[in-house]
């Protein structure tokens, strides 16, 4: 038996709002991942199997691994059809906001969302939620925002509405938001979830391998320059730096989602507890991080780079130069010796 994380009364509203509502819209945030999409189709299914008319939006596409999930074709993406993505938002009758807090998360999709007059209930597990919302089903403690659709669907009395493609949507998500539940994973719970997914028929080592078994060479290539060259190991604090610069990823041909997981690789050196990768981009640099233990990475992530997160997995994001945002990131890392030297206690 599940716990009961989600209160009665916002099972009851949500319910209320689907069952008036005929125009749905699912929104997710900018540069999806793994539990943005596996949530967000879940949900899709879900709403289209209670004959609803459903649309998934996203701010741009989706990484190539992910486009194998059921729907993922379906989904309109801002990026490339600006109008008649906005237009589908505008005519919603109820929209779900799917793992992201606040607005900004939908960068230019967001003002379409926020003109909106309709019910917007966001299900997300990111801490502090934004206000704009209707209703907040916000659950920082559990692992994924997958995780909590499928709470939400059993919430509402329909398990047995849960086939394949709705729990192949919801496992992936749990998968990648949880390094492949090697991170934010200890519920017993989680376990328990998996193990009804799999009396749906999917099969957990094939989707590992389509996530994570399905690059190309030039990703690996990338991956092997990036460690060599551009890892720096600090003598005094358990870190690791990993940078790319856009030329650098040009160099390898870069694809959209060729960088996914790179952060966690230096957790695996005996003595680094905390990994930050700093990704040069079009218009500013992606920063991703990942810690062990109690070490908070989202504290950094906000105090230095206006992002967020969780404990050990966050981001955030630095308009300026590569050299500029190292020096401030090295500028600030005396700041959290103490948290540094209570891991060395443990």
């Amino acid at each position: 038996m599940l716990s009961k994380i989600i209160d009665q009364r916002s099972i009851d509203v949500v319910q209320k709002r689907i069952d008036e509502a005929r125009r749905i819209v699912i929104v997710t945030h900018i540069s999806p991942d793994g539990d943005a999409i596996g949530s967000s189709l879940a949900l899709y299914h879900y709403l289209k199997g209670l004959g609803k008319k459903v649309s998934v939006v996203t701010p741009n596409s989706m990484p190539d691994f992910l486009l194998w999930l059921p729907g993922a074709n379906d989904v309109s993406v801002h990026s490339e059809k600006k109008e008649e993505s906005e237009t589908i938002v505008s005519q919603a009758e109820l929209i779900f906001a799917l793992d992201f807090n606040v607005l900004k998360r939908l960068e230019g999709l967001s003002s379409a969302v926020e003109a909106s007059k309709t019910h917007k209930i966001l299900v997300d597990h990111h801490p502090h939620p934004g206000d704009c919302w209707s209703l907040v089903i916000s659950h920082p403690e559990i692992c994924s925002t997958s995780e909590l659709i499928f709470r939400l669907i059993c919430r509402m009395g329909d398990f047995n509405r849960i086939d394949k493609p709705i729990a192949e949507c919801i496992y992936t998500g749990m998968m990648t938001d949880t390094g492949s539940f090697t991170y934010n994973s200890n519920s017993p719970e989680i376990y328990f979830i998996i193990s009804e997914l799999l009396t749906k028929g999917i099969d957990k080592d094939a989707i590992y391998a389509k996530v994570f078994s399905n690059f190309s060479a030039d990703r690996f290539r990338l991956m092997g320059f990036l460690l060599s060259q551009r890892m720096k190991i600090y003598d005094r604090y358990p870190v690791a730096l990993l940078t790319l610069t856009l030329h650098e990823c040009e160099n390898y041909n870069y694809q959209k989602g060729d960088a996914e997981g790179f952060v966690n690789m230096p957790l695996s050196i005996s003595g680094v507890i905390f990994s930050i990768f700093m990704r040069e981009d079009q218009d500013k640099i992606k920063i991703s991080l990942r810690s062990t233990g109690s070490f908070p990475c989202n504290k950094i992530a906000s105090e230095c780079f206006g992002g967020g997160g969780h404990l050990n997995a966050s981001g955030g994001e630095f308009y300026g130069t590569m050299e500029a945002a190292i020096q401030l990131f090295e500028s600030a890392l005396p700041n959290y010796l103490p948290y540094f030297e209570a891991e060395k206690v443990k």
